[in-house]
């Protein structure tokens, strides 16, 4: 059975979380990874495709621009919400963005209730916001490597000199 296409941008936390419960009732697995996306690159591409692998289907949290402010810092993101949100919802990879606002997507994971949740390499799984929730209901936390050279920070810096 394949997941519900085409992927698409999600606002109402209810109505995704309610297309979650769907696809698992359908004995499909939900997996979830989250972060800013700000200048999509390969590195996020790799992140991706390797969360997409752990099940059947992708919902990528997306950092609001506020939050993305707060965890960057100001001039970030360079890429407003509705830029960053097509874009990654424009990914094969991807079956459903859903932005969230908090400093940390773990509201939205215990909303979602995903089965995988996906970091990249440079997290630990003691340190990953909604891990003790998706391992508590029997899901699992995976860590994907990082593709090395690639992060949004270093090609800004590239571009426009340390600030």
């Amino acid at each position: 059975m394949q997941a519900d296409r085409p992927a698409r941008v999600e606002t109402d936390r209810a109505a995704a979380a309610e297309r979650c419960a769907r696809l698992r009732k359908a004995g499909l697995v939900v997996v979830f990874t989250n972060g800013c996306f700000d200048i999509l690159h390969a590195g996020h591409i790799h992140l991706l495709e390797k969360a997409r692998a752990f099940g059947d289907f992708l919902v990528v949290g997306l950092n609001t621009d506020s939050s993305v402010t707060l965890l960057k810092g100001p001039g970030r993101p360079v890429m407003p919400l509705s830029s960053r949100a097509l874009c990654i919802a424009s990914l094969r990879q991807v079956d459903m963005v859903v932005p969230f606002d908090e400093p940390t997507p773990a509201d939205l994971i215990r909303v979602l209730e995903p089965a995988v949740l996906v970091k990249g390499g440079d997290y630990e799984a003691s340190r990953i916001a909604g891990a003790d929730f998706v391992v508590s209901s029997g899901g699992r936390v995976e860590i994907v490597e990082l593709l090395e050279g690639y992060s949004t920070s270093s090609t800004l810096e590239r571009v426009y000199g340390s600030r």
